[in-house]
């Protein structure tokens, strides 16, 4: 905070002692020199703002006019791709954040639950908390009276539940991830062909003749490899999330069987 309050009072500084040297020269300066200062500096102001808008609108439009270069079939089907890896990519994102719980937390309520209330209050604390923690203290928990044997077997039959729910349509954004690029090499390699197809019925091997056919069956590669790259990165912080949310699992298993065998040698 006192870093952001000194950059702060620094660039006020700045702009205020530019401002009044401005105003200084300005009053010192004659009044033809006044407008014609003016002038430029308007003219140089319109100049850049209509440079920085024509490169960012020859950006946009340069990448549009290469995907459509790219030609409607292998392209689409890319952007497809895409499209369904980064849907599939956001919902899981989202549903590993809600799956998140404070192991710790909820062990220490389960805990003190149990020791005040037994096994009944304990669950009760586990119903009013999300997550697959939660879930699998509570099946372990519904065995308890049983055995300890039992309640281990549920927390390990539920936690493999827990497991695949965590990594539903996961493998689907690798898929999406092999089959971008290799649409990309496809349409390269058709587009290789028509470009030969080309110089074979010319008789003459002209490079402007294909030129364009070469250069469209590359860009499909090009955004293959974009697409691919695009969806590994929220592939791998997925896979990250959930190694973190599957260790935490396993720990908070660990602990939820000695709670049940301290509580256990108390009764």
């Amino acid at each position: 905070m006192k870093k952001l309050f000194s950059i702060l009072a620094i660039a006020a500084l700045i702009f205020a002692g530019t401002t009044t040297a401005n105003a200084t020269a300005s009053q010192t300066m004659p009044t033809n020199v006044q407008s014609l200062v003016s002038a430029s500096t308007v003219t140089i102001i319109q100049d850049e703002a209509a440079s920085a808008e024509g490169e960012s609108a020859s950006f946009h439009q340069n990448l549009k006019q290469r995907f459509i270069e790219g030609g409607p079939g292998f392209m689409g089907i890319v952007l497809l791709c895409l499209i369904l890896g980064l849907a599939i990519a956001i919902e899981r994102i989202i549903y590993l954040n809600l799956s998140t719980t404070n192991t710790q937390k909820l062990a220490n309520n389960v805990e003190d639950a149990l020791n005040s209330g037994g096994l009944e209050a304990a669950k009760e604390v586990c119903r009013n908390t999300k997550g697959p923690v939660a879930s699998i203290y509570y099946q372990g928990l519904e065995r308890a009276n049983e055995s300890i044997e039992a309640a281990e077997k549920a927390v390990v039959s539920y936690g493999g539940v827990q497991m695949g729910q965590l990594e539903k349509n996961v493998s689907w954004i690798s898929l999406f991830i092999a089959l971008a690029p290799m649409l990309g090499f496809m349409g390269t390699v058709i587009g290789m062909i028509f470009a030969f197809d080309k110089i074979q019925s010319a008789g003459d091997m002209n490079p402007s003749l294909v030129a364009g056919g070469i250069k469209v069956a590359l860009l499909t590669t090009v955004f293959g490899l974009i697409v691919a790259i695009i969806l590994q990165i929220f592939y791998n912080y997925i896979i990250a999330k959930i190694d973190s949310i599957v260790n935490s699992m396993e720990d908070a298993s660990i602990t939820l069987i000695d709670m049940l065998v301290d509580y256990k040698n108390k009764k």
